[in-house]
């Protein structure tokens, strides 16, 4: 909002982390934010606050931008963030405004917490509700937030249509489609492509579970299928499967959700999505053991690869960190590499161990894995990495390695779904 052209005041409770964005350091890793945050607090466009009274006499737009994690012991999503926010910002309004949620919510919430914040704006105030939700994907937010495929604004007047539009005026000036709707539909737009991206990920997935048996090559197939217009080639790669703090997350909730309403047997397909999902981790563990003889008793293990996708830190969720952490129950010693995400692996599975450079990681090993899809995992040396391990065996989860080239260097590959070539 800032890089856009308006004064933007951000607000969290973390004192330590807004010392941080103050000073222009980003809080997480993501291409091309360090620069722009930089860039945006020493032109004076963003500030930061702990006060949330702060920004309720600053602003005449309000995004809430927290998460919706799932609830403990069910599908549903918590939306006590939210809430909390709502409660401590309406009260302290002092001019009539708009708050806009950006926050992936259960079809439903927009409309009742309409009816709370005017319940709690001091008498006099007019404070309406919207709903925007963001399509940001993790590795490419910055380019997702400043030049998205599409706006969706769930507004319920014309009033606060215009507002958001002319918000964003930079953005449709340069052609970006805008989507005007209702609370409902703007809801569900957010839920509804997460869901259509899972189920798209777990159906190549389910395909390579047959082509494992069949002998045939779910990368070809991928092609093949991806060729066809009417599917496309994206989110069309067979692998270890989906992970991070959306996807899985969000499905559930809208199995919740629906449920709620009475109309689960409409997408009881996503439990069978979520499980195939969860199946691709217990594949490679599988797999895994096998070149281990059977057993990780007193086998040395190499991952590379502990963010739950490339270009990020985030290891919430990460299909790597579980496969990891399966294993070291098992009895073997696994040692992980990671170019961005060891701080935070280590923090959420601190019994692993962790390596700095991916020959330390390599080390010794009796089998590789590689499961998250850096770049520099593509371009490995394997003769190099050959010269380090105990047996090169390897085992590409995410079916983007040169086959071949490992092979011609004396490696052994297993893949997900893939037949390796003779």
């Amino acid at each position: 909002m800032a890089d856009l052209g308006h004064d933007v005041l951000g607000v969290d409770t973390d004192e330590r982390k807004i010392l941080a964005l103050t000073e222009g350091q980003a809080p997480f890793y993501e291409p091309g934010l360090a620069e722009l945050l930089l860039s945006t607090v020493r032109s004076g466009k963003l500030r930061f606050s702990t006060s949330v009274a702060d920004a309720a006499s600053f602003a005449e737009v309000h995004f809430i931008c927290v998460g919706t994690p799932q609830l403990p012991g069910s599908f549903g999503a918590d939306l006590s963030h939210i809430e909390t926010v709502l409660q401590g910002l309406a009260p302290n309004l002092r001019e009539d405004c708009l708050v806009v949620g950006k926050s992936t919510v259960p079809v439903g919430t927009a409309t009742r917490l309409a009816a709370r914040l005017a319940e709690l704006a001091p008498p006099g105030i007019s404070a309406h509700l919207a709903w925007n939700p963001e399509f940001l994907r993790e590795g490419y937010a910055v380019e997702d937030t400043l030049r998205p495929d599409r706006l969706v604004v769930g507004a319920t007047s014309a009033e606060d249509d215009a507002v958001l539009r002319k918000v964003y005026t930079p953005l449709l000036e340069s052609g970006t489609p805008y989507i005007t709707t209702d609370l409902p539909t703007a809801e569900l737009t957010k839920v509804a492509a997460n869901s259509f991206l899972a189920t798209k990920i777990s159906f190549i997935n389910a395909m390579a579970n047959v082509c494992e048996v069949a002998g045939a090559d779910v990368v070809t197939l991928s092609e093949a299928l991806g060729r066809d217009t009417r599917i496309g080639r994206r989110f069309l790669s067979a692998g270890l499967g989906f992970g991070g703090g959306c996807l899985g997350k969000d499905i559930r909730a809208f199995i919740a959700r629906a449920t709620e309403l009475g109309v689960a047997d409409s997408v009881h397909f996503l439990q069978q999505v979520d499980e195939i999902n969860s199946g691709r981790r217990r594949r490679v563990v599988d797999i895994a053991r096998e070149l281990a003889d059977g057993t990780f008793a007193g086998m040395n293990i190499a991952v590379l690869g502990a963010a739950f996708k490339p270009e990020t830190d985030d290891v919430r969720d990460s299909p790597a960190l579980t496969v990891a952490a399966t294993i070291r129950a098992e009895g073997a010693a696994v040692r992980v590499h990671d170019p961005k995400a060891i701080e935070n692996a280590r923090l959420a599975v601190p019994d692993l161990d962790y390596a700095d450079d991916v020959i330390k990681a390599c080390e010794g090993a009796d089998v590789v894995l590689h499961l998250t899809e850096w770049q520099e995992y593509r371009e490995l040396d394997p003769a190099a990495l050959r010269a380090v391990v105990r047996s090169p065996q390897i085992v590409d989860a995410r079916n983007i390695l040169p086959l071949r080239r490992w092979q011609e260097a004396g490696w052994t590959v297993r893949s997900m779904g893939a037949a390796v070539p003779s």
